[in-house]
């Protein structure tokens, strides 16, 4: 490709030198000739005037003789004629054969008084003559010479200019050709680049950038590179995140569905067992009364929590903040959650904030989110143990939450999955005391609107301890109306917390 460029910019500039070469040669040689016949004409015109000054009286009366041997040593062809046009004499001719010659050009200026001059072609000889006339007291005298000389010299002239341009080229023509190289070779890089951004390899560059037009073009072509190498990034991302969200949604709707369908069974199978007679005994109706009430309180629990979470992902969930005391928040979700404790034989234990307990945050927000974490410590909690709630400060105005409980731990390997969507460690254990799976995810989006953090920290056999974090009153100075603003959350099923 590089030697087929280079063939054609090398023939393009001979061409033009070729071109240029013809415009001097046609320039310089009609302005040569000109010049020649202009000084030709002055040599003729003043032989015309030394002959009719030195033999001027003597003119009408020489014989054809004499004639010619005036003519030889001028140089031309001499011609004599009277006011009328009428011949008298020439040298190469007859004078009563030849017609009145009171018409041409130079004769006309010549009896008049002043010295003229033309070009013919003669069809006798097809040569062109020089024709120069002066004027006579009784007529005019006439000299004509042809222009083969001037021919000569013009023939000259134009062999030494083509010789001098010619060897005045050749530096062009080797400028020409480095040129030419150098421009092919770029070109080729050019095309070669193209021609991989047409096949797809966005991530190919043009190396050597220079500042010339053809450098202005190689930046264009790699900045379309990385424009369309963001393009398709962009587009593999969207692709992917499409994927894993098709992945979540079915996952999801699998998980909903599983959910429901066990207590929607269980419901209707001892309904059933009712109807076909239990009904009326009293051995078996209040316990099968009972298990379809568990059942019908955890399909309301769970629908709840799939319209909270719904509400929070799709960007409903509208957050009021304002200033309030963390102590009392915490302690209206102990008062909550204390007659479950209770029942179970649980202490819960509260290490209020010593120093000043305000924070920006949604009241209702943060009592759901320390229910949530209460109700999974109780309930993976022994009996005769305790739940300890508690707050500290951090810096730069954050306060942090913990839940402790010492009940049997968490594997360290279920800890990245612990807030995604109905992820249980012990799945049967999870669904015998009641919990959906969604409460952890809840809570996390709850946090993350509050722009806070939750974690969890946990050892087998030494309990697990859930934090969070809440902003103080100057961490969110001036910022009421961004935090007021719904915070959607990705529908993603992913373990950050």
């Amino acid at each position: 490709m590089t030697a087929r460029i280079f063939l054609k910019l090398l023939v393009a500039v001979v061409c033009l030198l070729v071109l240029a070469m013809g415009a001097v040669d046609l320039v310089a040689i009609r302005v040569a000739e000109s010049h020649f016949v202009r000084s030709f004409t002055r040599d003729v015109e003043d032989k015309a005037r030394l002959v009719s000054l030195s033999r001027g009286r003597e003119l009408p009366g020489l014989d054809e003789a004499a004639l010619k041997a005036m003519a030889q040593a001028a140089g031309g062809r001499l011609t004599l004629i009277d006011r009328s046009g009428r011949v008298l004499g020439d040298s190469e001719a007859h004078a009563a054969e030849m017609e009145n010659h009171a018409t041409r050009p130079e004769f006309i200026e010549a009896l008049r008084g002043r010295s003229g001059s033309s070009i013919r072609h003669s069809a006798t000889l097809n040569v062109d003559f020089l024709y120069a006339a002066v004027p006579l007291p009784d007529g005019a005298l006439r000299i004509a010479v042809p222009l083969s000389e001037v021919d000569r010299q013009v023939a000259s002239l134009r062999t030494q200019l083509l010789i001098a341009v010619a060897l005045a080229f050749l530096p062009a023509i080797v400028v020409a050709i480095l040129l030419a190289r150098g421009i092919a070779a770029r070109l080729a890089e050019i095309i070669a680049f193209a021609g991989e951004l047409a096949k797809g390899n966005f991530q190919a560059r043009l190396e050597h950038v220079r500042g010339d037009e053809l450098g202005l073009l190689g930046r264009q072509l790699n900045e379309t590179g990385e424009n369309l190498q963001k393009i398709v990034s962009q587009l593999d991302r969207e692709h992917a995140e499409l994927e894993r969200l098709e992945r979540i949604r079915k996952d999801f709707v699998i998980n909903v569905s599983h959910e429901l369908r066990t207590p929607l069974a269980s419901i209707q199978g001892y309904t059933e067992t009712l109807m076909d007679g239990a009904l009326h005994d009293p051995e078996y109706n209040q316990r099968f009364l009972g298990i379809i009430r568990h059942n019908a309180e955890r399909l309301t629990r769970l629908t709840a929590d799939l319209l909270t979470l719904s509400r929070i992902e799709l960007g409903r969930h509208r957050f009021e903040f304002e200033i309030r005391d963390l102590n009392e928040l915490i302690h209206g979700a102990l008062d909550t959650m204390r007659p479950m404790a209770l029942k179970k034989g649980l202490r819960l234990d509260f290490q209020p904030l010593a120093e000043d307990p305000r924070v920006h945050c949604d009241a209702e927000a943060v009592h759901q989110i320390a229910s949530n974490l209460l109700d999974n410590a109780i309930k993976y909690s022994p009996g005769d143990s305790s739940v300890t709630v508690g707050a500290r400060p951090l810096d730069a105005g954050w306060v942090e939450v913990f839940v402790h409980n010492t009940g049997a731990g968490i594997p360290a390997e279920d800890l990245p999955r612990l807030f995604e969507r109905f992820y249980r460690v012990d799945k049967a254990r999870s669904r015998n005391l009641g919990g959906t799976g969604l409460g952890l995810t809840i809570v996390k989006h709850l946090v993350r609107g509050h722009r806070g953090e939750v974690r969890v920290e946990s050892e087998p056999d030494r309990g697990a301890t859930f934090y969070f974090t809440l902003p103080r009153p100057e961490a969110a100075a001036g910022r009421d109306a961004e935090w007021s603003a719904p915070v959607a959350a990705p529908f993603s099923n992913e373990s950050t917390v």
